[in-house]
């Protein structure tokens, strides 16, 4: 063995970390012996002699010994301790077949977004609430509360439908603000829209059934049908929402169908009472389920929201999906589907294989704050906040990009569309404002495979103040100049 080369490991190790000495030499013998510079066979030099030559205790050899031993790296014989580990022949044999092939399954191509994950707390980022008005303090009570509450047995997995306490009280909420019809045995807490919409779609279709899509639509909804191999069909959207031809029916019956009656997205669109009992009619008769996303819905600047989709009739073939992170926070990861009665059994016992449920503080700590009416106040103070930072963002672009960009109305949520009235390519603007600090949204991103294209931005204004907003608009007012698209 070359002490040397093992000398000039362990000081290595020793200055990566805070090691104590035998687990530095434990980590020095084991890459070696790994990376085949210790050959196989190799008789390692005596724990007495290894102690001497690196100045430390020789009990620390013989641990980094023993533990090497355990792990089949090596093994003591009568003659001293003989090493078995051929980390040199695996290497030779990985470099003469070359760098591994990765092929990822079929249904998940197109998904993988190279991209480094942005900040998200840049201008104009969509979906992102203001998180400097979230109360909290009060919520960090009711977090406190929650875990001087339980018991020993709730740290073990939960139930996979959510504690009884959490789906008790988002039924309530739910019947009383959306009109949402369900009893609490039909709420499934999840960890998000995202998860509840792949769980639907894993539950409720079969690879290669169709699943219609709006156009443009929610790319985590693209994501979800994609990867459980549904053919995807793009729906155009119109001022009512989604707009499927007869022939759609026809030609393409769904199996699963995706929609945002409530604020469409990224568009805006509030889907009519007719257009929505239309949907209801045709899912029925060709055996489809409609899943509702209720997007945004809290956030309704003017006027009385309608209805949600699920409440139209007492056995629509809708599952209801809703999200606390667009109304509380997005690290809380905490959502809910409303299933149709027909379904909750299933549901429930397949759950049981598929998901593990956790966070019981968390669950208990959220229905104490819809309960005690802490919830209902903040959304009214969004909503006031979000329709003052709506207004001042429309304002702001009139006067900077008036003749530009063209903001598409819509009656409520966190963020604006706007489309481009110049030849300029979203994406590109979008390229230039990112590196420079502003989080632009392509509209062309969320384009469904062979669907109409837009051109334009998505623009979220939850968390900008009136001076940022000015400020932001300004300089993408810059930006957009530097492309062409403002003449002064």
């Amino acid at each position: 063995m070359d002490l040397a080369l093992l000398i000039s490991s362990f000081s290595m190790q020793q200055g990566l970390a805070k090691q104590s000495q035998q687990e530095a030499l434990y980590r020095s013998l084991r890459d070696m012996l790994l990376d085949g510079r210790i050959p196989p066979g190799t008789r390692l030099a005596s724990t007495r002699t290894l102690a001497a030559e690196l100045g430390i205790a020789r009990n620390s050899a013989v641990y980094a010994y023993e533990r090497l031993t355990e792990e089949g790296f090596v093994a003591a014989t009568r003659t001293g301790t003989i090493t078995l580990w051929d980390g040199r022949g695996q290497r030779h044999a990985r470099a003469e077949a070359g760098p591994i092939q990765v092929r990822l399954a079929d249904r998940v191509h197109g998904l993988d977004n190279p991209q480094p994950e942005p900040d998200r707390m840049l201008p104009f980022v969509p979906g992102l609430p203001s998180l400097h008005e979230f109360p909290i303090l009060q919520w960090r009570r009711c977090v406190e509360r929650a875990w001087k509450q339980i018991q020993p047995a709730q740290l073990a997995y939960g139930p996979a439908e959510g504690l009884p306490e959490l789906r008790r009280a988002v039924a309530a909420y739910i019947k009383v603000s959306r009109g949402v019809r369900c009893e609490t045995d039909q709420v499934f807490i999840t960890d998000g829209t995202q998860s509840s919409l792949e769980l639907c779609a894993r539950m409720l279709a079969n690879p290669g059934e169709f699943g219609w899509l709006e156009n443009p639509c929610y790319s985590g909804a693209k994501t979800a049908f994609q990867s459980t191999g549904l053919r995807i069909v793009p729906m155009e959207v119109d001022r009512e929402g989604m707009a499927p031809l007869e022939s759609d029916w026809r030609s393409r019956p769904p199996k699963l169908i995706y929609a945002t009656p409530s604020h469409q997205y990224p568009l805006g669109a509030l889907m009519s009472i007719q257009r929505r009992a239309t949907l209801i009619e045709r899912a029925r008769e060709c055996g489809a389920w409609i899943i509702e996303d209720d997007y945004d819905s809290e956030f309704r600047h003017s006027g009385q929201p309608l209805p949600a989709i699920q409440g139209i009739h007492a056995d629509a073939p809708v599952c209801y999906l809703g999200t606390f992170s667009k109304t509380m926070f997005p690290a809380l990861r905490l959502g809910f589907m409303v299933l149709p009665p027909m379904l909750v059994e299933r549901f429930r016992g397949t759950l049981r294989e598929l998901v593990h449920r956790g966070h019981p503080a968390d669950q208990l700590a959220m229905a104490e704050f819809i309960d005690t009416g802490l919830f209902a106040r903040h959304l009214r103070r969004m909503r006031t906040l979000y329709t003052e930072r709506r207004g001042t963002l429309e304002h702001a672009l009139a006067k900077h990009l008036g003749t530009v960009l063209r903001v598409r109305e819509s009656s409520g949520g966190m963020h604006l569309s706007a489309e481009l009235n110049v030849p300029a390519q979203d994406t590109e603007i979008a390229r230039q404002a990112n590196a420079e600090g502003l989080l632009l949204q392509p509209l062309s991103h969320y384009r469904v495979l062979d669907g109409r294209a837009y051109n334009g931005f998505v623009l979220g204004y939850a968390g900008l103040t009136g001076a940022t907003i000015e400020k932001s608009v300004t300089h993408l007012a810059r930006v957009v100049e530097s492309h062409g698209g403002i003449k002064r």
